[in-house]
């Protein structure tokens, strides 16, 4: 189990929430299932994309949009790997990559890398 931990961005408060993380050649990326509306989408973009995530160990993220158009693969490796998300996903997770590039723009994908020194939020 992963959480990712970021600022609330009305609150200031912490908000902690699972989530699966997608591999995919040789990355890691977040997915959101339900959508462009997810709050912790909206928290994220706020914070500029910088958050933790914990597995065992705090990790000091920044989570970078990944565009549209090349979202399709992490989003169908997202599907083999969260099989919780596939009732909020309207592509079945065997379709091809071109039925899973028409939905897209409607998942932001997020791809996580290490925060360059003096980017880290020491209250994330």
């Amino acid at each position: 189990m992963v959480t990712l931990e970021i600022r609330g961005r009305r609150s200031g408060r912490l908000i902690s929430f699972p989530v699966v993380v997608a591999d995919y050649q040789g990355e890691r990326y977040l997915v959101a299932m339900v959508g462009r509306g997810a709050n912790w989408v909206r928290n994220v973009e706020a914070a500029g994309g910088a958050a933790v995530i914990r597995h065992g160990r705090r990790e000091a993220v920044n989570l970078e949009p990944v565009e549209p158009d090349a979202r399709a693969p992490i989003l169908r490796r997202y599907l083999e790997l969260a099989p919780g998300a596939r009732a909020h996903v309207p592509v079945d997770q065997r379709a091809s990559l071109s039925e899973f590039e028409g939905i897209a723009a409607e998942y932001p994908v997020f791809r996580i890398t290490q925060p360059l020194s003096g980017e880290v939020d020491e209250a994330a």
